[in-house]
This record gives structure tokens, C-alpha cells and sequence, in this order.
């Protein structure tokens, strides 16, 4: 392997196997904390981290007054909006099945893409799409049979969980933006996540009360693997593999995570696997290698 491909396999793969683990430590957070309180805790944890890496690479933390709107603007979206839906989501779907909702990511991507900067969609992207959208009707079809809890719940589940998407597909967008071409992003990352944490702590404290926090070493360890290795390590690769593979390509990671997610949490959630479950995640993973094949090119 020539050191030009490993630049680009090895954070590739990091990337995958970090984001495929982060469903189930979202679910074991969901216990006598607040979902606020922990999504305010990642990213205070993440936030100082960041802005400590940006200050031991030599980046500047001064971005300017549009640069903080910017970054602000940002946290709201990805820090906020995205990551409140996604622990709560979690209260009443699995892991797994969140994280194949998740792979639809490129689909809010594109149609934001085409209505702000009139890029085109092709018809094969179109029908990857309705595919995988399709596989995703049945998976929540199979939740909706075999939940242990109310079936209404699951449907709030699901709406939660679109929500969160189509949050981080705002911020996906956002990225795109000219300003956040010309910011550093190591910088703006940091100031996202240390003003996102800080509209999560208010949040908490206005819907839920005073800060809450457990003790316990999993809680712990979970909140550092979070808020480190989930988003310090991860987003600064992650935007490597833009650089060099592309936009495109980089998303397959969209579809790998939710089959190592399903596949976590068949062995720690106990997901039991139906013909109808099976054939929805065939089609939800088909669905999104062809609406990705088709971006990529």
C-alpha cells in the first residue's frame, strides 16, 4: 500500500468505525440525565478539545464578527437542532435503525443543493433515493409490529429522528457556504460546538432544570469517547477525505455506518432481525449505493 493510499484508506476507515460506535454510546446515554444535559456535556468536552488542537497546530481562534455569526449559526443546527432529535430518537427506536435513517443524509444534502446552488439531480440519483427510502418504510414497519412500546411512540421515534436529519443536512449545507470556505475549519468546529453547548446547557436548564449528571464510569468513559473521538477526531478526517476523495465518494461511509451499527446492536440491543426488517435494510443500503454512485460521478 503506497503511502498516498493509505492517506486516504486509514482515515476512511477510522472515520467508519468510530461513527458506527457512537449509536449504541448515544443509547447507554439515556438514563437518569436529561438527553440536553448529555448532548451539553459532548460538546463543552469537544469544544474545549478542539480549540486546544487548533491552538497546538497554529490556527488562530479569531475568525471575525461574521465568522462567529457563522460559526454560531452552525452550532445551532449540528450541535443543537441535530443532536437533541438524535438522543431522543434513540428513547424510542434501536440504535441501528436510527443510524439507517441517518444514511439518508445525501438525500436532504442534494435537494438543498439544488433549491440554494442549482445543482443538478440525475434520475438514477432520484430512483437510489425512492429505494432506499422505500427499505427504510419497511424497517420502521418491522419497529412499528415488534415495539416494546406504544406503536405511536415509534412514530415519534422516526419523526425525531427526521428532524435531526434534516438538521444536520442544514448544517451540511452551511458548510458549503463561501464564508466557511475561506474560515478555517478546525477554528469554526471549535466555537460551534463551545456556542452549541452552551444553547444546550440553556435549553436543559429551561425544559429540564438544573444540571444533572451520573456518576457512573460508563456515563464517563462515554461522554470522552463522544466528545473526543466522535468529533475532535473524527470531523477534522472527515474533511481530509473530502479534500482528496471528494464529496461524493467520502459519503459510503453513510453506508457502511449503519451496517456496523445494525450490527452492534443486534449483539448489545438483542435487535431481532425479520424477512421484513432483512429486505428493508437490503434495500435502504442498494438504494443509497446507487444514489451515491450516481453523486459521485
Amino acid at each position: 500500500m503506497t503511502e498516498g493510499k493509505g492517506g486516504i484508506i486509514w482515515p476512511f476507515i477510522l472515520v467508519t468505525l468510530i461513527w458506527s460506535s457512537t449509536w449504541i454510546v448515544i443509547r447507554d446515554q439515556l438514563g437518569s440525565v436529561p438527553a440536553s444535559w448529555s448532548v451539553c456535556y459532548r460538546f463543552l468536552l469537544g469544544g474545549v478539545a478542539m480549540a486546544a488542537f487548533a491552538r497546538a497546530r497554529g490556527i488562530s481562534l479569531r475568525i471575525g464578527g461574521r465568522g462567529m455569526v457563522f460559526a454560531a449559526l452552525l452550532g445551532v443546527a449540528q450541535f443543537v437542532m441535530n443532536f437533541n432529535f438524535v438522543y431522543r430518537a434513540e428513547h424510542y427506536l434501536t440504535s441501528g435503525v436510527v443510524a439507517v435513517v441517518y444514511a439518508m443524509l445525501l438525500i436532504p444534502n442534494s435537494i438543498l443543493a439544488f433549491l440554494f446552488h442549482r445543482q443538478p439531480v440525475s434520475r438514477a440519483f432520484v430512483l437510489g433515493s425512492v429505494v432506499a427510502v422505500t427499505g427504510i418504510a419497511l424497517m420502521l414497519a418491522h419497529e412499528y409490529r415488534a415495539a416494546s412500546v406504544r406503536p405511536d411512540m415509534v412514530l415519534l421515534g422516526a419523526a425525531l429522528s427526521v428532524g435531526g436529519l434534516l438538521s444536520a443536512s442544514a448544517a451540511n449545507v452551511m458548510q458549503g457556504m463561501e464564508i466557511a470556505r475561506r474560515l478555517p475549519m478546525v477554528a469554526v468546529l471549535a466555537w460551534a460546538m463551545l456556542i452549541g453547548s452552551g444553547l444546550d446547557a440553556l435549553f436543559a436548564w429551561v425544559t429540564t432544570g438544573p444540571p444533572v449528571f451520573e456518576a457512573r464510569l460508563g456515563y464517563i468513559l462515554g461522554i470522552g469517547w463522544l466528545g473526543l473521538a466522535g468529533s475532535v477526531v473524527t470531523f477534522p478526517l472527515y474533511f481530509r477525505l473530502i479534500q482528496r476523495m471528494g464529496a461524493g465518494r467520502a459519503a459510503y461511509t453513510s453506508v457502511l455506518i449503519p451496517v456496523i451499527a445494525m450490527l452492534i446492536s443486534t449483539l448489545v440491543e438483542g435487535y431481532r432481525w425479520t424477512t421484513l426488517a432483512g429486505v428493508g435494510a437490503l434495500l435502504a443500503i442498494a438504494g443509497m449505493v446507487v444514489a451515491l454512485r450516481t453523486k459521485a460521478a
